[in-house]
């Protein structure tokens, strides 16, 4: 069985078309489920709420590294599914098959042939936890179930409010923000505005035409 990914209409004309595919093969379950010029500091999210000063991990890419800071204060059950697949050496080799200026990257859960890694069990939905989909923060793929997300997970290019906890309607349940980058957002803004491959349908219609791989994800020391 194929589930794909339904999110709500992403602004209006251009962006519309955009939206209603993006994170459309975040967890296509059974289908297909630069270097930085130096540390760049991202702001705390717009509107967010206090949060305690949480772990640090630095993801690793072909294209340079960026760090992010996590907050199991606010999404502990999304942090600690995280930090599984962080574990267990899980996005070592995965891409961001999905890269959309101005919207997002997406990665985590495909290798560079294609193929999908296989996945622990869903993680509850968090994002009811007050946190806002605002450039530079990061937040769990899932598909059109709520309490769908596995390892994919996405880097908020611009600010989608639109991608935010409404309600709990399945249309209105939003996507659990967990985190932030706090160091190399230009290495984020490159892979965005990476360029891609020719028009292709499904999970990869946004894939770079190069791989952006990532090599890994660690824990940094306190």
């Amino acid at each position: 069985m194929s589930l794909l990914a339904n999110l709500p209409s992403r602004f209006s004309s251009r962006r519309a078309a955009v939206a209603a595919s993006v994170l459309a093969g975040a967890l296509c379950l059974s289908a297909l489920q630069g270097c930085s010029k130096g540390p760049e500091k991202a702001g705390a999210p717009k509107g967010a709420p206090q949060v305690a000063q949480g772990p640090i991990v630095v993801v690793k890419t072909n294209k340079g590294s960026f760090e992010m800071e996590l907050y199991p204060d606010k999404a502990p059950l999304t942090v600690k599914n995280f930090f599984e697949y962080v574990d267990g050496g899980h996005y070592n080799g995965t891409i961001f098959h999905r890269v959309i200026k101005d919207f997002m990257i997406q990665g985590g859960g495909f290798v560079p042939d294609g193929q999908q890694k296989p996945t622990k069990p869903p993680v509850k939905n968090e994002a009811g936890n007050g946190l806002k989909n605002t450039r530079g923060t990061i937040a769990m793929a899932r598909t059109a179930v709520v309490d769908s997300a596995t390892s994919q997970f996405f880097v908020n290019h611009g600010d989608n409010a639109f991608l935010d906890f409404k309600n709990e309607t399945p249309q209105g349940y939003g996507y659990c923000v967990f985190g932030k980058v706090i160091s190399g957002m230009d290495v984020v803004d490159a892979i965005a505005t990476a360029p891609k491959v020719d028009k292709q349908p499904g999970v990869f219609q946004d894939r770079p035409k190069e791989d952006i791989v990532i090599e890994s994800i660690t824990k940094k020391a306190a």
